[in-house]
């Protein structure tokens, strides 16, 4: 494993429901229909961790019995996915906050260079949220999501956080370097990248198995993971 920077942005979650479904989620016997109930159960779960520092205020609500206090929350946010599987992410997250904005991002691999290729852009002319959460489920060689943070820091976003489920240490060290301001939550963090730039040991693409694409030919690069039958989540 390569050796991170000295204070890395690093949230990996510790939670033992959060290492349960990442197991399942691993799984290649784990189907699509499975597969994208864990990546929601997961991004709640994540969302809830990332959001534990938002600003709320005073507020009084009447309960049956009494008036008493309390609190709303104040942060204006916004969610990006990063287009394709981010996709797999945002219904949990609107779940999660139903009161965030969503706009997205469309960038795909480029398989030659292994380069971000961005393709699809719906920000609106400013930025109208005080936090702006990045949704992509790997977080690999760390190209999408620099080149995202980037834009967004354009756009005017001054908080940004990136929640994913699972992280490769070259990508981590990449978005730390790059954006030491952006704090990374994920499930967990795994070995390596390898040859091929997959993340080892992985889960294979997320965005064939999210969408059920294994083996179809599409511009982005298709794991040939074998099919897969349904696994029980029993947590």
């Amino acid at each position: 494993m390569r050796e991170m920077p000295p204070t890395p942005p690093l949230h990996v979650s510790r939670h033992p429901l959060v290492q349960h479904k990442v197991t399942l989620l691993r799984d290649e016997r784990t189907d699509s229909k499975t597969f994208r109930e864990l990546v929601r159960e997961l991004t709640a779960l994540l969302l809830y961790e990332a959001t534990g520092d938002l600003e709320t205020e005073r507020v009084a609500v009447r309960t049956p019995l009494e008036e008493t206090d309390g609190a709303k929350v104040a942060t204006r946010i916004g969610l990006v996915p990063i287009i394709r599987a981010g996709l797999g992410m945002v219904d949990a997250a609107v779940d999660v906050l139903p009161r965030a904005e969503v706009w997205h991002l469309g960038m795909y691999r480029d398989e030659t260079t292994h380069r971000p290729v961005s393709y699809y852009n719906r920000l609106p002319a400013t930025c109208p949220d005080d936090l702006v959460i990045v949704l992509d489920p790997m977080l690999a060689t760390g190209g999408s999501a620099t080149d995202a943070i980037g834009v967004l820091k354009d756009w005017g976003a001054r908080w940004i956080k990136f929640v994913g489920l699972i992280a490769a240490p070259e990508g981590v060290e990449v978005v730390a370097t790059r954006h030491p301001d952006v704090a990374i939550y994920v499930a967990v963090l795994d070995r390596e990248l390898d040859a091929n730039r997959f993340i080892r040991p992985g889960l294979g693409d997320a965005g064939d198995r999210l969408f059920d694409t294994i083996g179809i030919q599409h511009d982005v690069h298709a794991d040939a993971a074998p099919e897969a039958s349904a696994v029980s989540d029993s947590a």
